[in-house]
């Protein structure tokens, strides 16, 4: 890589992205700069982290790679494409964010591994939304095995009362009706009816379908019990064919292998049926077709996958535990970042289907603390520091994960941008996973009986409780020692964060100094107009003519508040569906998913961005507060269309003010997620931004707080 010394932002960021030659096209959406390169292997990953208004690097598959500026990114891809170099290559300009993203998701530039890159979002999109009702199931088995481990309780009797049967009701609706759950986000994502996918998948877990397996009413059914795994399989006579009848509940292999059948068949049929009479015959057949071929053949598939699977990784974990416990924790701090734990995940919940527990859940506890050990040694040394946004962003990632068992904040907003973390957190991965290869041997490891999101929280739910609790300890203390004595910076971004934590305090110091001649300056004006303009001055004063200010410099009341741009139902910003806003490169912020299209200005201020395809809109508070609101998740690809844009750039909008009128049901049908991002995009200016819980709530609501 050429040197980059003496060189501005826009040279730097070309010539470390494998410079001009390596660059195919380049575009830009509202917050950053998204390149297809020839070439995926001459980004200088590390070094496009330094340039100057870089806030984020994201490589991606297919020689893709997104540099995150910010509300910035215009002026940035204008200084890129002025270079002369750039005016050689002739592609940039020739694409637009749209056309490249097309081509990405196609077969050519992605690459030819595309294949993987499109099962692993498949895999992730038909769960990801599902991780909130999973989490709040796995806190009532908590709670249920609080009361069970107190004696309070016997949650494994049958003769319980009838309210405790209830509460199993709570969290078994999760599970039990999980296969249809899956069907429907599986279907969502492939743009075909979801609602086809949920009926096909609910289909054979009907009551009717589940008395095909009484050999009482059904004498031709015939039952056996697998040895193995202590299940009963029975056979029904159904149409003269031998039906395979399997309990489905809790099955996650047979939706996703049904709706991805379905796709081909639903998207087949819509071609074959006119427009006008689609709407009754394509369900119609998708479901005269897919029933059948679901009960007799995908279904006993999935049923026999997954029982293979979990039936190979028990025989692993009970012939070679010792390995088995070393082997998770380590593999999981590459898998989750690629997204190729999810596999792993389905497994978890056909282990606790089909043998009544799971024992993965209890090494992967360890690689999560010690993740979050790795996070809290940041905090620490980011507080010593005085490094306020590493402090931000390392405290928002350390309560995600202790309360929440989520690792992403962490990953993406610390651990994957700093490398030197992962060899101390591997460390703390290896001793967790050590622990309960020793502790847990003579109880066949550590097991626990429900999805748990491994948190604080869910602590009880696994068994030994004490093995599991020593080890996800040991592995947090591990990690978090070891990044603290170490450190998770090389010496270079040591002297790089003391050298802006100076400038930052003789910045301040330089304010806190002007602030007495900025407040004497209107007594001087008053005088000047007042008193001197009538003491007979020697040359005649200029007549001036008094203008009303269009706006003042400063608002009566500070933006101490941002409100929600529409109805809806707030999510937490490390929930939505990307990576970089998930990770608050963009500031802190919140998700709200759409209850109508009606989108409106947050705070009152100037309008600094604008898309054009009304996608995205940047506001400026007159007291320095700055607002993004970016409608829907790679809505950019619609090209503007269902965005109807009401304001336009450095346009002055009140807070309650439309900024836009948007077509859900077309974002919907285009297969985008259609979630309302909101962020503060300098929240590192701030003294606080505090978003508010999840909850539904109306338009104009506030849904951030902001302290300067």
């Amino acid at each position: 890589m050429e040197s980059t010394v003496g060189q501005s932002p826009a040279e730097q960021i070309i010539a470390n992205s494998g410079g001009p030659e390596n660059i195919d096209s380049l575009t830009h959406c509202a917050t950053r700069l998204r390149f297809q390169l020839h070439d995926g292997s001459l980004i200088d990953q590390a070094a496009l982290e330094k340039v100057p208004g870089v806030m984020g690097v994201v490589p991606q598959a297919g020689d893709r790679l997104q540099v995150v500026i910010g509300g910035a990114v215009q002026s940035m891809y204008s200084d890129i494409m002025d270079l002369p170099s750039m005016q050689k290559t002739g592609t940039p300009a020739k694409q637009s964010d749209a056309d490249v993203k097309a081509a990405a998701r196609s077969g050519g530039p992605r690459g030819k591994f595309s294949w993987l890159d499109s099962f692993f979002e498949y895999l992730s999109d038909s769960f990801r939304p599902l991780l909130g009702v999973l989490l709040g199931a796995s806190l009532i088995i908590a709670f249920e095995a609080v009361l069970d481990a107190l004696g309070v309780v016997d949650f494994r009797a049958e003769d319980k009362a009838a309210t405790w049967v209830f509460v199993d009701a709570m969290y078994r609706a999760v599970f039990y009706f999980l296969p249809i759950m899956v069907a429907y986000n599986a279907a969502k994502k492939l743009n075909i009816d979801p609602w086809v996918g949920a009926t096909v998948m609910a289909a054979v877990m009907t009551p009717e379908f589940i008395s095909l397996s009484d050999t009482t009413r059904f004498p031709d059914t015939v039952c056996t019990t697998n040895e193995t795994l202590g299940t009963q399989s029975c056979v029904a006579d159904v149409f003269g064919l031998p039906l395979q009848m399997n309990d489905y509940s809790g099955q996650v292999f047979v939706p996703l292998i049904m709706v991805a059948v379905l796709a081909l068949v639903y998207k087949w049929l819509k071609k074959v049926f006119p427009e006008n009479i689609q709407m009754v015959f394509v369900p119609f057949f998708s479901m005269a077709i897919m029933i059948p071929v679901t009960a007799f053949l995908i279904g006993p598939l999935g049923v026999w996958l997954g029982n293979g699977l979990g039936t190979g990784l028990a025989w692993l974990n009970g012939n070679a535990p010792f390995v088995f416990a070393l082997l998770i924790p380590m593999i999981y701090p590459f898998l989750v970042p690629l997204g190729l734990h999810w596999p792993l995940n389905a497994l978890m919940l056909v282990n606790i289907q089909t043998l009544g527990y799971d024992f993965i859940q209890g090494p992967m506890g360890a690689w999560n603390f010690a993740c979050f050990g790795a996070t809290a040694g940041v905090l620490v040394i980011s507080m010593r520091a005085k490094n306020s946004t590493m402090r931000q962003t390392a405290t928002g990632a350390l309560v995600a994960g202790l309360l929440g068992g989520i690792s992403e904040p962490s990953l993406y907003g610390i651990h994957l941008r700093f490398k030197r973390i992962y060899p101390r957190m591997l460390v703390g991965c290896f001793t967790g996973g050590l622990v309960i290869a020793v502790l847990g041997a003579p109880f066949g490891g550590v097991k626990t009986s429900a999805f748990a999101f491994t948190s604080l929280l869910t602590i009880p739910v696994f068994d030994p409780m004490w093995v599991y609790a020593i080890a996800i300890a040991a592995a947090f203390a591990v990690s978090m020692i070891l990044v603290i004595i170490f450190d998770y910076r090389t010496p270079e971004q040591k002297d790089e964060d003391r050298l802006a934590r100076e400038q930052a305090e003789a910045d301040l110091a330089l304010e806190k100094d002007a602030m007495p001649a900025a407040a004497a300056a209107p007594v001087a004006s008053a005088a000047a107009t007042g008193a001197d303009a009538n003491a007979g001055a020697t040359e005649p004063a200029t007549p001036v003519e008094p203008v009303a200010p269009a706006e003042p410099a400063v608002p009566a009341e500070p933006t101490n508040q941002v409100i929600a741009p529409v109805a809806g139902h707030v999510v937490a910003l490390s929930e939505v569906n990307d990576p970089v806003f998930a990770s608050k490169a963009l500031g802190d912020g919140v998700g709200i998913v759409p209850a109508d299209g009606i989108v409106l200005a947050p705070i009152s201020g100037t309008m600094v961005t604008v898309a054009k395809t009304g996608h995205a809109f940047g506001i400026k508070s007159d007291d320095g507060v700055e607002v993004l609101v970016h409608i829907g998740i790679d809505t950019v690809q619609m090209k503007g269309e269902g965005f109807d844009v009401a304001v336009e750039k450095k346009q002055r909008v009140n807070a309650g003010d439309l900024l836009a009128t948007v077509n859900l049901d077309a974002v919907n049908q285009a297969g985008f997620d259609p979630t309302v991002i909101v962020t503060v995009t300098n929240t590192a200016a701030m003294t606080s931004v505090t978003p508010h819980p999840d909850g539904d709530l109306s338009a104009g609501e506030p849904v951030i707080d902001v302290e300067h």
